[in-house]
């Protein structure tokens, strides 16, 4: 099945069709009316997979794939354009351009933990570049990988557009083929695998991972309102997200005033019985869910921890000051479990920030403007927010992706189509000046060579 659909794409990408941007807005245009029938659909998927609120599902995949859609939409022609640079001394007189060209047939392997939004958000910039596309939706969000087959099929032939359902043993099977590119979100480790892979058959990659994200609280910060934005950011969609919050660094001086109001906003967020919450999603698999209790184990539980085995329910979680060396400190955590840890000096920080690799992202509050551009400058990270948490992500002018061990390039926007497409430079020379000194037998004495720099 998978060498007819790669045989398939080969001959449609060789037609030419999907280099016409026309061809390419109708889709994504068909694309947009199908999402907009179905979301209803999507978001019930969601929930089925692992008790996603539908407001969280909405705002945090459907409508943010409708966002980009409507802006890709918008702006692909001119993006699309070829763009005139500058030519120089040593080829005068010519013409220069760099012309956008869609790499042929991509693989994107997509998580569980946004199911909808982190498998269709690279499609649309795949698409938008001019690809043609295989998905692998994770087997793990089973109910949305299978609103995601239905959605596809709807709208594109599979030889545009191809869903490959199924566990690890598909994937592999698809990294053993030839891609022109390979987009996969997921772990760090399951990415090196990836990246080996692709290696093997000179293929580019994005890879979107993770990491240990820092929350830095210093005795500036807006307290309160700090652990408002904290709580919304790390326990939305029960802490499964790779931009949460991963840690908390805050100053000791309002470690106790901090803890309080996070307290506070957990309970006005979920309620007293946060099992009964409607607004509270379940972890997503019993491995995962067995991992982050044991990871518990042994740890000082500030507030919650209470859990369900039956129903994979891990109330939100606030511990105090895990060991570095402790499991729950080792890896990202992705669940509600958020570790609190005080300093008391910069440098304290920056050495329990920089004993991990960059992470996917840092989040600061604070009031003092120097301190933040200090730490903004200081660590290397993906991206991240002053005095706010996860809603970077939410600006398409921003490009989102890691550094390190948590990614290999970034997406968004114009980012997406950037991406996906090859810069392919253009010069044209004029036929009536041709420099006679660049020809054997080379004429100019060599101390003249030193000179040619400048014509460069």
């Amino acid at each position: 099945m998978i060498d007819e659909i790669l045989r398939q794409q080969n001959s449609f990408f060789s037609s030419q069709r999907t280099k016409a941007i026309g061809y390419r807005l109708v889709y994504l245009k068909k694309f947009q009316k199908a999402l907009l029938k179905h979301e209803k659909a999507i978001c019930k998927a969601i929930y089925e997979d692992f008790k996603k609120p539908k407001f969280e599902s909405m705002v945090t995949e459907t409508q943010m794939v409708l966002s980009e859609l409507k802006y890709i939409i918008n702006h692909l022609e001119v993006w699309s354009k070829p763009i005139r640079v500058k030519g120089n001394l040593a080829n005068f007189p010519s013409f220069n351009w760099m012309y956008h060209e869609p790499y042929g047939k991509v693989l994107i392997i997509a998580p569980w933990n946004y199911p909808f939004l982190l498998t269709v958000s690279p499609l649309i910039g795949a698409l938008a570049a001019g690809n043609t596309v295989v998905l692998k939706p994770s087997e793990l969000s089973p109910n949305t990988s299978k609103a995601i087959l239905h959605l596809v099929t709807e709208v594109f032939p599979e030889e545009y557009v191809a869903v490959c359902e199924g566990g690890v043993e598909v994937s592999q099977t698809l990294l053993e083929q030839k891609w022109e590119y390979i987009f996969f979100t997921g772990s760090t480790h399951i990415g090196k695998l990836v990246y080996q892979r692709a290696a093997a058959q000179l293929t580019p990659v994005t890879l979107e991972l993770g990491g240990k994200n820092p929350c830095i609280v210093d005795e500036s910060a807006a307290i309160d309102l700090a652990a408002k934005r904290i709580t919304w950011g790390k326990f939305m969609n029960a802490g499964q997200t790779c931009i949460a919050p991963d840690y908390i660094l805050v100053h000791k001086t309002v470690k106790s005033k901090l803890v309080q109001a996070l307290q506070k906003h957990i309970r006005n967020f979920y309620g007293e019985d946060m099992e009964a919450s409607k607004d509270f999603a379940r972890i997503a698999t019993q491995k995962h869910y067995d991992s982050l209790r044991k990871k518990l184990m042994g740890q000082e539980v500030l507030f919650g921890g209470e859990n369900n085995d039956k129903t994979r329910f891990l109330s939100p979680t606030l511990v105090n000051e895990p060991g570095l060396e402790s499991p729950l400190m080792q890896d990202e955590i992705f669940g509600p479990i958020l570790p609190i840890l005080s300093y008391d000096s910069e440098s304290t920080l920056e050495k329990i920030i920089t004993r991990y690799e960059k992470p996917l992202s840092l989040y600061i509050f604070s009031t003092r403007k120097n301190f933040q551009k200090k730490m903004v400058q200081k660590f290397g990270f993906g991206g991240g927010a002053i005095n706010d948490v996860v809603v970077h992500i939410a600006n398409k002018n921003l490009p989102f992706g890691g550094v390190g061990n948590s990614g290999i390039g970034a997406y968004h926007g114009k980012h997406s189509f950037e991406l996906f497409s090859h810069k392919k430079a253009i010069l044209k020379r004029q036929n009536w000046m041709d420099v006679p000194f660049r020809y054997a037998p080379y004429k100019l004495p060599i101390k003249w060579a030193r000179y040619f720099r400048h014509l460069f």
